[in-house]
Protein backbone atom coordinates (compact mmCIF):
# COMPACT_ATOMS: atom_id res chain seq x y z
CA UNK A 1 0.00 0.00 0.00
CA UNK A 2 2.76 2.52 0.49
CA UNK A 3 5.77 2.31 -2.26
CA UNK A 4 9.21 2.16 0.01
CA UNK A 5 10.11 5.30 -3.48
CA UNK A 6 7.80 7.20 -1.46
CA UNK A 7 8.61 6.38 2.17
CA UNK A 8 9.19 9.77 3.78
CA UNK A 9 6.38 11.88 2.70
CA UNK A 10 4.93 10.54 5.72
CA UNK A 11 7.16 12.45 8.62
CA UNK A 12 4.61 15.15 8.80
CA UNK A 13 1.01 15.30 8.43
CA UNK A 14 0.90 18.57 6.48
CA UNK A 15 3.24 16.86 3.60
CA UNK A 16 1.98 15.76 0.24
CA UNK A 17 3.42 12.68 -1.71
CA UNK A 18 3.98 13.36 -5.81
CA UNK A 19 0.88 11.22 -5.96
CA UNK A 20 -1.16 13.81 -3.55
CA UNK A 21 -1.74 11.38 -0.79
CA UNK A 22 -1.34 11.77 3.10
CA UNK A 23 0.16 9.05 4.42
CA UNK A 24 -0.46 9.92 7.95
CA UNK A 25 -4.17 9.54 7.23
CA UNK A 26 -3.79 6.62 5.59
CA UNK A 27 -2.29 5.43 8.44
CA UNK A 28 -5.23 6.15 10.43
CA UNK A 29 -7.46 4.81 7.86
CA UNK A 30 -5.31 1.37 8.28
CA UNK A 31 -5.69 2.05 12.27
CA UNK A 32 -9.80 1.97 11.35
CA UNK A 33 -9.42 -1.41 9.60
CA UNK A 34 -8.24 -3.32 12.29
CA UNK A 35 -10.85 -2.53 14.52
CA UNK A 36 -13.59 -5.02 15.37
CA UNK A 37 -16.52 -4.46 12.89
CA UNK A 38 -18.93 -2.73 13.48
CA UNK A 39 -22.39 -2.53 11.11
CA UNK A 40 -25.70 -0.15 10.61
CA UNK A 41 -28.58 -0.91 8.95
CA UNK A 42 -31.23 1.78 7.99
CA UNK A 43 -35.09 0.62 7.89
CA UNK A 44 -38.03 2.37 6.83
CA UNK A 45 -38.93 2.60 10.66
CA UNK A 46 -35.71 3.15 12.56
CA UNK A 47 -31.85 2.44 12.33
CA UNK A 48 -29.55 -0.26 14.03
CA UNK A 49 -26.06 -0.60 14.69
CA UNK A 50 -24.30 -3.38 15.87
CA UNK A 51 -21.09 -3.48 17.09
CA UNK A 52 -18.37 -6.72 17.57
CA UNK A 53 -16.41 -6.49 20.97
CA UNK A 54 -12.76 -8.23 20.36
CA UNK A 55 -10.83 -8.96 23.73
CA UNK A 56 -7.24 -7.49 23.97
CA UNK A 57 -6.93 -10.41 26.13
CA UNK A 58 -8.86 -13.40 27.60
CA UNK A 59 -8.73 -11.90 30.92
CA UNK A 60 -10.56 -8.41 29.86
CA UNK A 61 -13.67 -8.36 31.12
CA UNK A 62 -15.96 -7.57 28.19
CA UNK A 63 -18.74 -5.21 30.15
CA UNK A 64 -16.09 -2.85 30.40
CA UNK A 65 -15.75 -2.38 26.31
CA UNK A 66 -18.24 -0.38 24.87
CA UNK A 67 -18.53 -0.24 21.34
CA UNK A 68 -21.85 1.64 20.57
CA UNK A 69 -22.56 4.40 23.03
CA UNK A 70 -25.30 7.21 22.91
CA UNK A 71 -24.40 10.85 22.32
CA UNK A 72 -28.46 12.22 22.17
CA UNK A 73 -31.84 10.68 23.00
CA UNK A 74 -32.18 10.30 19.59
CA UNK A 75 -28.82 9.62 17.73
CA UNK A 76 -26.19 7.03 19.02
CA UNK A 77 -22.89 5.99 17.23
CA UNK A 78 -20.80 2.29 17.00
CA UNK A 79 -16.61 2.42 17.21
CA UNK A 80 -14.28 1.46 14.65
CA UNK A 81 -10.62 2.20 15.79
CA UNK A 82 -8.62 3.65 18.35
CA UNK A 83 -11.37 4.08 21.44
CA UNK A 84 -9.52 6.86 23.20
CA UNK A 85 -9.89 8.78 19.67
CA UNK A 86 -13.39 8.16 19.69
CA UNK A 87 -14.33 8.78 23.77
CA UNK A 88 -12.83 13.03 22.25
CA UNK A 89 -15.17 12.84 19.52
CA UNK A 90 -18.10 11.23 21.23
CA UNK A 91 -17.62 13.64 23.91
CA UNK A 92 -17.36 16.65 21.54
CA UNK A 93 -20.66 15.46 20.16
CA UNK A 94 -22.13 15.15 23.16
CA UNK A 95 -21.48 18.79 23.90
CA UNK A 96 -23.14 20.08 20.47
CA UNK A 97 -26.20 18.04 20.89
CA UNK A 98 -27.11 19.58 23.90
CA UNK A 99 -25.77 23.55 22.73
CA UNK A 100 -28.00 22.64 20.13
CA UNK A 101 -30.98 21.88 22.54
CA UNK A 102 -30.49 25.07 24.96
CA UNK A 103 -30.20 27.49 21.28
CA UNK A 104 -33.39 25.84 19.67
CA UNK A 105 -34.64 23.67 21.82
CA UNK A 106 -34.94 21.35 19.53
CA UNK A 107 -33.04 17.90 18.82
CA UNK A 108 -29.85 17.90 16.70
CA UNK A 109 -30.25 17.63 12.91
CA UNK A 110 -28.01 14.18 12.57
CA UNK A 111 -26.07 15.38 9.08
CA UNK A 112 -25.39 18.99 11.52
CA UNK A 113 -23.83 16.52 14.08
CA UNK A 114 -21.91 14.89 11.39
CA UNK A 115 -20.89 17.90 9.91
CA UNK A 116 -19.54 19.27 13.28
CA UNK A 117 -17.55 15.96 14.37
CA UNK A 118 -15.97 15.64 10.73
CA UNK A 119 -14.82 19.63 10.96
CA UNK A 120 -12.66 18.37 14.13
CA UNK A 121 -11.52 15.52 12.07
CA UNK A 122 -10.36 17.37 8.79
CA UNK A 123 -8.88 20.22 10.74
CA UNK A 124 -6.01 17.24 12.49
CA UNK A 125 -4.92 16.37 9.11
CA UNK A 126 -4.07 20.05 8.13
CA UNK A 127 -1.69 21.42 11.11
CA UNK A 128 1.60 20.54 11.99
CA UNK A 129 1.70 19.06 15.81
CA UNK A 130 -1.50 16.92 15.67
CA UNK A 131 -1.88 13.64 13.80
CA UNK A 132 -5.37 12.15 12.69
CA UNK A 133 -8.18 10.55 14.85
CA UNK A 134 -7.85 7.36 14.14
CA UNK A 135 -11.32 5.72 14.38
CA UNK A 136 -14.46 6.12 12.10
CA UNK A 137 -17.70 6.59 13.59
CA UNK A 138 -20.55 4.87 12.54
CA UNK A 139 -23.80 7.40 13.67
CA UNK A 140 -27.31 6.56 13.27
CA UNK A 141 -30.76 8.53 14.68
CA UNK A 142 -34.07 9.90 13.54
CA UNK A 143 -34.46 13.11 13.06
CA UNK A 144 -37.50 15.22 10.63
CA UNK A 145 -35.88 13.63 8.04
CA UNK A 146 -36.79 9.95 9.23
CA UNK A 147 -33.56 7.68 9.46
CA UNK A 148 -30.30 8.53 9.43
CA UNK A 149 -27.26 6.67 8.90
CA UNK A 150 -23.71 7.91 8.42
CA UNK A 151 -20.39 7.10 8.73
CA UNK A 152 -17.08 9.52 9.02
CA UNK A 153 -13.78 8.87 7.93
CA UNK A 154 -10.19 9.81 9.40
CA UNK A 155 -9.37 12.64 6.50
CA UNK A 156 -12.65 14.36 7.82
CA UNK A 157 -15.21 12.84 4.99
CA UNK A 158 -18.60 11.30 5.93
CA UNK A 159 -21.36 9.85 3.96
CA UNK A 160 -24.88 8.62 4.32
CA UNK A 161 -25.52 5.18 3.95
CA UNK A 162 -28.60 2.64 3.91
CA UNK A 163 -26.50 -0.18 5.06
CA UNK A 164 -22.38 -0.48 6.35
CA UNK A 165 -20.07 -1.61 8.20
CA UNK A 166 -17.00 -0.11 9.18
CA UNK A 167 -13.87 -1.93 10.85
CA UNK A 168 -12.21 -5.43 10.17
CA UNK A 169 -13.81 -6.98 6.60
CA UNK A 170 -16.09 -4.30 6.43
CA UNK A 171 -15.35 -4.35 2.22
CA UNK A 172 -17.23 -7.91 2.73
CA UNK A 173 -19.94 -7.25 4.79
CA UNK A 174 -20.40 -4.08 2.43
CA UNK A 175 -20.90 -6.40 -0.21
CA UNK A 176 -23.45 -8.57 1.55
CA UNK A 177 -25.58 -5.66 2.35
CA UNK A 178 -25.13 -4.33 -1.55
CA UNK A 179 -26.96 -8.24 -2.17
CA UNK A 180 -29.58 -8.58 0.48
CA UNK A 181 -30.53 -4.81 1.54
CA UNK A 182 -34.31 -3.86 0.61
CA UNK A 183 -35.27 -0.61 1.47
CA UNK A 184 -38.50 -1.86 2.56
CA UNK A 185 -37.14 -3.48 5.71
CA UNK A 186 -38.51 -2.98 9.17
CA UNK A 187 -36.85 -2.42 12.16
CA UNK A 188 -36.65 -6.22 13.10
CA UNK A 189 -35.92 -7.20 9.46
CA UNK A 190 -32.99 -4.55 9.69
CA UNK A 191 -31.58 -6.55 12.76
CA UNK A 192 -31.65 -9.42 11.14
CA UNK A 193 -29.78 -8.12 7.87
CA UNK A 194 -26.90 -6.25 10.20
CA UNK A 195 -26.41 -9.73 12.58
CA UNK A 196 -26.45 -11.69 9.13
CA UNK A 197 -23.49 -9.54 7.97
CA UNK A 198 -21.51 -9.62 10.98
CA UNK A 199 -21.81 -13.74 11.17
CA UNK A 200 -21.03 -13.77 7.64
CA UNK A 201 -17.52 -12.86 8.59
CA UNK A 202 -17.15 -14.05 11.77
CA UNK A 203 -15.37 -16.88 11.50
CA UNK A 204 -14.45 -19.04 14.42
CA UNK A 205 -16.50 -17.70 17.07
CA UNK A 206 -18.25 -18.57 20.00
CA UNK A 207 -22.25 -20.00 18.61
CA UNK A 208 -23.69 -20.36 22.08
CA UNK A 209 -26.49 -17.36 22.55
CA UNK A 210 -24.98 -16.44 25.49
CA UNK A 211 -21.73 -16.60 25.04
CA UNK A 212 -21.99 -14.70 22.19
CA UNK A 213 -24.60 -12.08 23.75
CA UNK A 214 -21.15 -11.16 25.49
CA UNK A 215 -19.22 -10.33 22.26
CA UNK A 216 -21.92 -8.24 20.45
CA UNK A 217 -23.84 -4.48 21.46
CA UNK A 218 -26.63 -3.51 19.55
CA UNK A 219 -28.13 -0.43 19.67
CA UNK A 220 -31.34 1.13 17.95
CA UNK A 221 -34.19 3.65 16.96
CA UNK A 222 -37.37 3.62 15.92
CA UNK A 223 -39.43 6.51 14.42
CA UNK A 224 -42.61 5.95 16.82
CA UNK A 225 -40.83 6.54 20.17
CA UNK A 226 -37.26 8.35 19.13
CA UNK A 227 -35.24 7.10 21.61
CA UNK A 228 -32.02 5.85 20.80
CA UNK A 229 -31.46 2.28 23.05
CA UNK A 230 -28.46 0.43 24.03
CA UNK A 231 -29.71 -3.43 24.41
CA UNK A 232 -28.51 -4.99 28.00
CA UNK A 233 -26.97 -8.35 27.39
CA UNK A 234 -29.80 -10.15 28.13
CA UNK A 235 -32.13 -8.65 25.44
CA UNK A 236 -29.19 -9.57 22.66
CA UNK A 237 -29.00 -12.89 24.41
CA UNK A 238 -32.90 -13.69 23.72
CA UNK A 239 -32.62 -12.05 20.53
CA UNK A 240 -30.04 -14.18 19.53
CA UNK A 241 -31.76 -17.40 20.63
CA UNK A 242 -34.88 -16.51 18.82
CA UNK A 243 -32.35 -16.48 15.20
CA UNK A 244 -30.74 -20.04 16.63
CA UNK A 245 -34.35 -21.73 17.13
CA UNK A 246 -35.87 -20.34 13.58
CA UNK A 247 -32.46 -21.44 11.81
CA UNK A 248 -32.99 -24.87 13.50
Amino acid sequence: MFPTQSMGYDRAITVFSPEGRLYQVEYATEAVRHGPLAVGVKAKNGVVLVGEKRSPNKLVDLSTLKKILLIDDHVGTAIAGLHADARKLIDQARVRAQINRLSYGEPIAIQSLVVDVCDTKQMHTQYGGVRPFGVSLLVGGVDDGGPQLYTTDPSGSFWGWKATAIGKDSDSVRDFFAEKYSPNLNLDAALNLALDGIEAVAGDVATDPKDRAETLEIGMIDTEDLKFKVLSRDEVEAILEGRASTQN
